[in-house]
């Protein structure tokens, strides 16, 4: 219900932007967050947006290069990746909650499969 797309392979320094789209679970406007997953460690947060678009945020690690944004009204998110480095190479998952605390993996009930970032040195 949640597909994500845009990932690749790009040297350090590079960009990408990663899309979000939902299907099927129309009914609301869910807040949405980002997620990542390096080789052999957990998954952690990057960034989220709530439902209005307002007040986005991000881990340390990506804030000033990442940047989160949303279509208004509709339950597709973006993630622009500036100024990547080898160490954002990663699983990157969208997902979607109905709660408010943002940063909290376990909050979120509906996932997507992930797309792969890959940044070479």
């Amino acid at each position: 219900q949640l597909a994500e797309s845009g990932g690749g392979l790009v040297q350090d320094g590079g960009s990408l932007r990663l899309t979000c789209v939902m299907s099927g679970r129309t009914d609301r406007i869910w807040n949405m967050g980002w997620f990542r997953q390096a080789p052999g460690r957990a998954r952690e947060f990057v960034a989220a947006i709530n439902w209005s678009g307002q007040a986005p945020f991000y881990s340390d690690s990506v804030k000033g290069r990442f940047t989160v944004s949303r279509t208004p009204n509709e339950n597709t998110a973006f993630l622009q990746l500036d100024n990547l480095k080898p160490a954002d190479t990663a699983l990157y998952y969208c997902a979607a909650t109905a709660k408010y605390r943002l940063r909290v993996q376990e909050e979120y009930t509906i996932w997507g499969q992930g797309t792969q970032v890959t940044v070479s040195s």
